[in-house]
């Protein structure tokens, strides 16, 4: 069941010892300068049923494959046969956290992991999960992707009941309304469906308790939750099918919105659908969240991503010598965009693949050219051509026009800037952590006066229609709230006011 690294450690790219190990610290001071100018990922779920031996080590993989999805904590809990937990959760990418010893120790055939990237409560220790509880049940265990509207709400009548919350986070609360239930005398499933109409946002939840698993949507699906096989019979949640690819499991179908799904060896998988589905995906999971070899509505992203490449190629054509996209997210629909187009697609950028979230503070004279600890650039490639370069979002511009520069530095002619997703006008309250309204630059700049701030000839985004057009499904089926304000799930207005609304409220 587990490969076999017997002759080989999975650590080879473990910090050496003479480094400062961050993954003990409990606040991570993130220069935000020099990170990318985008929003930001939300979390990675997984979960592990087996009918014997550890799964840790295949959690940790599946982590491994949706550190994308959240830098700043990763966690695992396991199940031993007697149903006791063993948790170890820190700051820090996955393998900073976790080392051969640490999952050697982690016994069990049922296990549940977390990579987090905070949307809300802050990027501290106490704020990583899983969340472990213990129940008149048992230990119950929950690792959370999304963002609850309702959480200062929720936490207040969790306080109020005589719960002590440690954390700062909405996922906190969902744990402890499941325990409130259980303690009222509710046996598993309709604790879990009595604390889920409790809780009003975006979630996608992998939960555990002793020799069960469990996975859950909010009734819009605005979070993307997997389920999958291996060839031995055990299960597998996943946030996306990449964490199944890499433990050798089959996609078996995705968690619908609205349901839960209760699995354990002897009976397989149970099906409760606990609120009417509307569904309403993240489109952003599509243009650029989710990796490319993840798969959507029965294809690849890489597809659907080469698809609105054409889409913008039809309809804001430029006339240029070369197409490139800002590596990684942009690359699928600069290839989409160069076939459409007919203009030659190539590299252009090359990025530093081994940089990741930087915790050393730059000097500010490195931040002042920090683009370049990410993207370098080929000048005999670009000296004297006409460029379109493909991107997927602008935030605030920054990184935009530093890559503009950069490019007309290494020889550039003309840049030309075109961009597959429509401008970004609203946050997102639903997990992903992008800025407030008055830091977005498409909310404050016409297209116009955005073209000139970054230093392009020209800028172009893709069409809203298009966008969903290329969904190739039922349009109505996602959620677009960033680009036309219209939040499907309501928000209070308090919420928008800030995002570390929590931390004023922790005890």
């Amino acid at each position: 069941m587990l490969p076999d690294h017997s002759d080989q450690s999975i650590f080879d790219d473990e910090m050496p010892n003479n480094l400062v190990n961050f993954s003990n610290s409990d606040d991570l001071d993130i220069d935000s300068s020099i990170e990318d100018d985008k929003p930001q990922e939300a979390c990675g779920v997984f979960g592990v049923l087996a009918a014997e031996g550890d799964v840790a080590k295949l959690v940790y993989f599946g982590l491994y494959a949706l550190q994308h999805r959240g830098q700043e904590s990763a966690g695992i809990t396991a199940y031993d046969e007697q149903g006791a937990t063993h948790t170890h959760k820190a700051m820090g990418l996955v393998s900073q956290v976790f080392n051969e010893t640490i999952l050697a120790e982690m016994k069990g055939a049922l296990a549940i992991g977390h990579n987090r990237y905070s949307t809300t409560g802050s990027s501290k220790v106490c704020n990583a999960q899983p969340i472990v509880l213990n129940t008149r049940l048992g230990d119950f265990s929950l690792a959370h992707n999304g963002n609850l509207v309702n959480a200062s709400e929720l936490r207040g009548e969790l306080s109020a009941q005589g719960h002590a919350l440690e954390s700062t986070t909405d996922s906190e609360g969902i744990a402890f309304a499941v325990s409130e239930a259980v303690s009222e005398g509710q046996n598993w499933q309709d604790a879990i469906i009595t604390a889920l109409r409790r809780c009003h946002g975006a979630f996608s939840l992998v939960m555990a308790m002793p020799n069960t698993l469990v996975g859950a949507r909010d009734s819009y699906g605005v979070r993307p939750l997997v389920i999958g096989k291996t060839p031995d019979g055990s299960y597998v949640l996943s946030s996306e099918t990449c964490g199944l690819d890499i433990i050798g499991a089959e996609y078996v179908r995705e968690v619908n919105a609205g349901e839960l799904v209760i699995i354990t060896m002897d009976q397989g998988i149970q099906s409760i659908q606990w609120e009417e589905a509307k569904p309403k995906l993240c489109v952003f999971e599509m243009i650029y969240f989710a990796r490319p070899d993840s798969v959507m509505h029965d294809e690849s992203l890489f597809t659907y991503r080469v698809r609105i490449g054409r889409e913008l190629a039809k309809e804001s054509f430029v006339d240029a010598d070369l197409v490139i996209g800002v590596p990684d997210s942009g690359i699928p629909a600069a290839i989409g965009f160069s076939r459409e187009s007919g203009i030659p697609y190539g590299e252009a950028l090359i990025k530093n693949r081994y940089v990741g979230r930087t915790f050393i503070q730059p000097t500010q004279a490195m931040r002042e050219s920090g683009i370049r600890m990410k993207l370098n650039t080929l000048k005999d490639v670009l000296q004297g051509k006409r460029v379109i370069v493909i991107d997927d979002s602008i935030v605030r511009g920054t990184t935009s026009r530093k890559i503009v520069r950069a490019l007309r530095e290494a020889g550039a002619i003309e840049v030309h800037m075109r961009i597959s997703s429509p401008p970004v006008t609203h946050p997102c309250f639903y997990g992903i952590d992008t800025d407030s309204q008055d830091h977005l630059i498409a909310a404050q700049k016409s297209v116009a006066a955005i073209a000139e701030q970054i230093e392009v000839d020209t800028l172009a985004y893709l069409s809203h229609d298009a966008m969903l057009r290329a969904t190739q499904i039922d349009t109505a089926h996602f959620c677009t709230a960033c680009f036309t304000g219209k939040y499907p799930i309501e928000v209070p207005d308090k919420l928008k006011r800030t995002k570390l609304m929590l931390e004023k409220t922790a005890t």
